[in-house]
């Protein structure tokens, strides 16, 4: 399954929705999208809403710590939000919803 990626922003956040599977395929494109966001001056906060994402192997886990690792670096929030419950399962078993911030969504 393919990828969209739609990227919404104020003076201060970026919200990043995601469509589709994350995986090695897609991967790439994702990571791009994001870190290239992490780099804009003034990015206060990245929010990744993952609502529909339904599923997401191991390149989906090294973005995420790729990108949470950046932002700290950056001096900007990461957060995610509105994952789907076999996200959020794979986020429990990989120690992940421990170490990434969790916002309630829209969804939620």
């Amino acid at each position: 399954m393919d990828l969209t990626i739609k990227i919404t922003s104020n003076e201060t956040e970026h919200q990043v929705t995601l469509c589709g599977d994350i995986d090695a395929f897609t991967g790439p494109k994702v990571k791009e999208a994001i870190m290239t966001l992490v780099q804009t001056p003034n990015a206060a906060a990245i929010v990744v809403d993952l609502a529909e994402v339904e599923y997401m192997d191991s390149t989906g886990i090294g973005i995420f710590i790729a990108v949470m690792k950046a932002c700290k670096q950056a001096g900007c929030a990461f957060f995610v939000q509105n994952l789907s419950s076999r996200v959020e399962r794979l986020f429990r078993i990989t120690g992940l919803y421990d170490l990434i911030a969790i916002r309630k969504g829209e969804s939620e």
